[in-house]
């Protein structure tokens, strides 16, 4: 069987252009004979892409569906497929994927050649990024300075900081760039990630000689360096800094206030920060309730956790997915599982399922809490939504208390 399939993959490898031909129609659309639109195909393949795992069928499917980075649905299709390889430890894949992907004739443009540094960024391979930034000449397409900010972008991704620093000095003289405003705070988000926050100050420098206005994203960046480093008097700084500017921190300055004290395990003073801004008119988002519920879920603080939830159903805010499946696993962890089946109703009715070992945990909680029942009925409800795993269920199911 494996000389088999050895041998199948050899063939389509001799036959790319067949090869394509059959997948798209055996991969994206196994059961009928009428065409896929681009759309219909994009959608498919992110859906396959999900959970596929074999790094073979990763790049088949990203082949049928012939993904462009035009379209925001392609654009995450290609990120998912990259992070998967990576994972996989599939990066010879990778390369050979990206490498079809500059080559192709529909997208030779800087727009696109941009996208694909920024792939090779996310997979850490910052050499291709940086050789494919080179390649841009000899493929007659002009580098701008949207080509640079993907290259130190892709910099920031591959966790690269010294060549991020490098290319930022060298390369604006080199090439006649001239920084802007994304350029600054690129590197703004490098310096502040890499634990060199105090940085900044000179980057804020060379902005006001040249001209760059600063925007909340440049702030936004700076707090969350500072925060990460707990230097809270730089925080304050910048705080100021923004007034000087005529800039109002408006809730995403918040939310970036708020999840960084979470992340320092300082849920309490987060929710203090929320309170002081619900007082002054300020209105929060389901943004700022999940950062809250996810700190005090690590803190081990469920109650509090349950309270911040159901302040932002009252508010009238609508959870998103990672809000739900958070508070099911920690609930689940924390063996609150009465609670942990209520938020996974809601989040059934919403459309969304959370994942297999976490609905494992809610199952066998169920049944340890004598709630067999519901056990049964949770087990029906996600076999009926996911097709996947159907065999496991059973034998979860069939373990349970008669």
């Amino acid at each position: 069987m494996a000389a088999l399939r050895s041998k199948l993959r050899f063939i389509t490898t001799l036959n790319h252009h067949h090869h394509r031909r059959y997948s798209s129609a055996s991969i994206l659309n196994p059961d009928s004979k009428s065409p896929l639109s681009s759309k219909e195909k994009s959608r498919v393949a992110l859906t396959l892409l999900k959970s596929e795992t074999d790094p073979q069928r990763i790049l088949d499917i990203c082949r049928a569906a012939a993904l462009t980075p035009a379209t925001h649905l392609d654009r995450i299709a290609y990120s998912k497929a990259i992070y998967k390889l990576k994972d996989l430890n599939h990066f010879s894949g990778i390369r050979s994927f990206l490498q079809e992907s500059t080559t192709r004739s529909d997208l030779k443009s800087e727009r696109f050649i941009s996208h694909f540094i920024v792939l090779y960024g996310q997979a850490g391979l910052v050499d291709e990024a940086m050789r494919t930034f080179e390649q841009m000449e000899k493929m007659g397409i002009q580098r701008t300075e949207k080509t640079l900010n993907s290259l130190l972008f892709a910099c920031v991704l591959a966790k690269d900081y010294a060549e991020m620093k490098r290319v930022f000095v060298e390369f604006p003289k080199k090439y006649g760039f001239v920084p802007d405003l994304d350029t600054y705070n690129v590197v703004i988000k490098g310096f502040c990630e890499s634990g060199s926050a105090s940085s900044v100050y000179s980057i804020l420098d060379e902005m006001s000689r040249k001209n760059v206005k600063p925007n909340t994203e440049t702030f936004g960046n700076c707090i969350s360096g500072f925060y990460k480093e707990e230097r809270y008097e730089d925080v304050g700084k910048m705080l100021e800094m923004m007034k000087e500017y005529n800039m109002a921190p408006g809730i995403s300055t918040y939310n970036i206030r708020i999840q960084s004290l979470c992340k320092l395990k300082k849920s309490g003073e987060a929710k203090a920060l929320l309170e002081g801004i619900l007082s002054r008119g300020l209105k929060a988002n389901r943004v700022t309730y999940g950062h809250l519920i996810l700190g005090f879920c690590r803190e081990g603080n469920l109650e509090e956790a349950k309270s911040m939830f159901q302040k932002m159903v009252n508010s009238g805010l609508q959870p998103d997915a990672e809000c739900y499946f958070t508070l099911v696993y920690y609930l689940c962890q924390g063996r609150d599982f009465e609670a942990a089946l209520k938020i996974y109703k809601r989040c059934l009715a919403a459309g969304w399922v959370p994942n297999f070992s976490t609905m494992k945990s809610l199952v066998e909680g169920l049944a340890s809490i004598s709630k067999v029942a519901d056990a049964r009925e949770v087990i029906a409800q996600v076999k009926e939504k996911i097709s996947k795993n159907v065999e496991k269920w059973d034998e979860i199911e069939e373990a349970l208390p008669k």
